[in-house]
Formats: C-alpha cells, sequence, structure tokens
C-alpha cells in the first residue's frame, strides 16, 4: 500500500518542514521528523501495517517534540518578557 513507500513518508516529511517555515514555533518540525525517521524506516525494508506506521510515526514526533522542546524551549517553562520598548529613547 501507498504508506509502505519510503518516498511517500520522505515528501510528507517535506512538506511538512516546509509548512514549518510558514508557522515557526516548532508546530510542524516534530512531525517532519517523525515523517522522516519513517522513511528511513521504510528504506531500510521495514514492512508494517498502518496502525503500526501511525504509531510509530506519532512516537518518533512526540520523541522529537520532547527533545526539541528540552533543547531549545524557554528555560523553566517562562514566557519571554520585555520591559523596554526599542522605540522609547
Amino acid at each position: 500500500m501507498i504508506w509502505q513507500l519510503w518516498w511517500v513518508w520522505a515528501a510528507a516529511g517535506l512538506g511538512l518542514a516546509i509548512l514549518e517555515v510558514f508557522a515557526p514555533g516548532f508546530i510542524f518540525l516534530g512531525f517532519a521528523i517523525g515523517a522522516g525517521g519513517m522513511a528511513v524506516l521504510m528504506l531500510m525494508g521495514v514492512g508494517l501495517t498502518l496502525p503500526w506506521a501511525l504509531l510509530i510515526f506519532a512516537l518518533i514526533a512526540l520523541i522529537a517534540w520532547v527533545a526539541m522542546r528540552k533543547f531549545f524551549g524557554l528555560k523553566g517553562g517562562s514566557v519571554k518578557t520585555f520591559d523596554e520598548d526599542i522605540n522609547e529613547g
């Protein structure tokens, strides 16, 4: 079936990565990494049914999202605020 083709997952990953450029904030990047991981698995010849493929895709995307949040997120879960306006002077 179509979900067993590596290039389908690679195209989905590329599309999600391009979509991330237009909606920054690591919203789609985790999903893009998950699709890229699935493309690599399918390229290595791993044959999965659709439910297993979606589960592994979701797990890879979740792990990527948690890793990006840990390494690139704000410390302590705080919100970045500004006390001064750059136009005041």
